[in-house]
């Protein structure tokens, strides 16, 4: 049976830095929910536990009781609305939540694309080149999945993020080809063994048809050795709720994705 559009584990409502839309309540998450028959979906917030050291200025605003101000969320009948959040993978190889916090979180969303935050995420020398990033790609992918963390509650997202070379869509694509087949294929044999889910986000799904095989490629890859995948909005305001179905669609009919493909959070 083909992919079933049920889910959305990447939402981000107005306490999220980036976002500030007085519209994007929780309310609004959930009518977003029933409107399109979605089952699951997750608010997740930026979020670093103050209980870590290492947070950047932006992040250490965005701590525990800053995103416990959601709950409690609100519910409708026939949709589990979980509460989550996006925390951060810093250049430390650190990440940005606590055990403690890790346990009452029903998902975390965890990017290691944030290519974008230079000095926090990644050091200066790793930024340099294509084949530098592609570099950086696959080891943050290995020191990652070497952690003994809840990898089944946790979603890895937007792994072809146009922020690993923001605002420069000739060296994004050029990082992702760097990346090489063997890589790719040895890094999501892992994350398979591991059971992370891999995230469809809708605004990396808003490719050019063009570039269609280049930020597919790894997605690919990730179906032949067997994970399992999630839908993400990311979405900060309403606009971007829209138009996520239709983005979805088009990564489910791209990649050929049945119910087999899809990742359950329990």
């Amino acid at each position: 049976m083909k992919y079933i559009i049920d889910n959305d584990l990447h939402i981000h409502s107005q306490i999220s830095s980036c976002s500030r839309d007085p519209e994007q309540t929780p309310e609004a998450l959930l009518a977003y929910a029933v409107k399109n028959g979605f089952t699951t979906i997750c608010i997740a917030d930026h979020y670093w536990d103050e209980r870590i050291p290492g947070a950047s200025n932006w992040y250490s605003k965005q701590n525990t009781e800053h995103v416990l101000a959601s709950l409690p969320l609100p519910q409708a009948d026939g949709v589990r609305f979980l509460f989550g959040c996006e925390t951060e993978w810093n250049r430390f190889n650190t990440i940005g939540i606590s055990r403690e916090m890790m346990e009452k979180m029903d998902f975390i969303v965890l990017p290691l694309t944030h290519f974008h935050m230079k000095g926090f995420t990644l050091f200066e020398e790793q930024l340099a080149t294509p084949e530098t990033r592609a570099k950086a790609w696959c080891d943050r992918m290995d020191v990652f999945l070497s952690q003994d963390l809840p990898f089944h509650k946790i979603g890895l997202a937007h792994l072809t993020c146009g922020l690993i070379w923001k605002d420069d869509r000739e060296n994004y694509l050029a990082t992702l080809n760097a990346i090489p087949q063997s890589e790719l294929e040895r890094i999501f044999t892992r994350a398979a063994a591991a059971g992370v889910g891999i995230e469809l986000n809708a605004d990396d799904m808003n490719y050019p048809d063009e570039d269609a095989d280049t930020v597919l490629r790894m997605y690919r890859i990730a179906k032949e050795k067997g994970c399992k995948f999630y839908l993400g909005s990311d979405a900060h305001h309403p606009s971007q709720l829209e138009t996520a179905p239709a983005r979805f669609a088009r990564a489910i009919d791209a990649l050929g994705l049945t119910e087999d493909d899809k990742f359950h959070v329990a």
